[in-house]
């Protein structure tokens, strides 16, 4: 049986284990394994950038991967504690944005500031028990190539934004945009859409 898998199947060691990566209660991983552990599992591409004002709250057990010349903003939030974060090549992710894995975010692609993204969501059901206290349920975010996501935005847990896709500024995105689209509102709906034949934008 392999390391990994001892550590799994005993709770306790599990417990342990995970209280020497990060402590009691928080999202943020000790400083050893910042420094020592994540700069050799986690991958960056050449010349991507990760400004020194970014909270990365990653952990070596699950993926984090930014592309070639990709770029973090300052004051961002990366989190892959209960999913992975994979960013494409020439992606842009920028000021104050929160990425909370399951999150797969394509090559050039544009976040502006303010945006949410979480592929994380609390269990609230079982009223004798704190919302705090219950499971978290995760489902994956994919953002596709060539988008621009506008600022204040927020992408919910499961969706996909088809390639190419703007979505516009205070969007509240709960389904899935298809490519080629301009989707705006709360919930957000496609109101433009590239026509191929015609090769123009036109309202839907």
């Amino acid at each position: 049986m392999s390391l990994a898998n001892t550590i799994k199947d005993n709770p306790r060691i599990k417990k342990w284990v995970h209280w020497m990566l990060v402590p009691s209660g928080e999202a943020r991983p000790r400083l050893w394994v910042t420094w020592l552990i994540n700069p050799f599992v986690h991958k960056r591409g050449a010349g991507s950038i990760i400004r020194w004002r970014t909270r990365m709250d990653v952990l070596p057990f699950r993926k984090f991967m930014l592309g070639k010349k990709s770029v973090i903003e300052d004051f961002s939030t990366i989190n892959n504690g209960v999913g992975d974060v994979i960013i494409g090549d020439n992606t842009l992710i920028g000021m104050s944005n929160v990425i909370i894995g399951p999150v797969t975010i394509g090559n050039n692609v544009i976040f502006a500031q303010n945006i949410v993204a979480s592929g994380l969501n609390h269990e609230y059901t079982n009223i004798n028990i704190p919302i705090k206290d219950q499971e978290t349920v995760t489902r994956t975010i994919t953002i596709e190539d060539d988008c621009w996501i506008a600022a204040n935005a927020v992408i919910t847990a499961g969706v996909t934004i088809g390639k190419h896709s703007v979505i516009a500024a205070a969007a509240v995105v709960t389904k899935d945009i298809p490519p080629y689209c301009v989707a705006a509102g709360n919930p957000a709906k496609p109101i433009k859409q590239y026509d191929f034949t015609d090769k123009v934008w036109k309202r839907v």
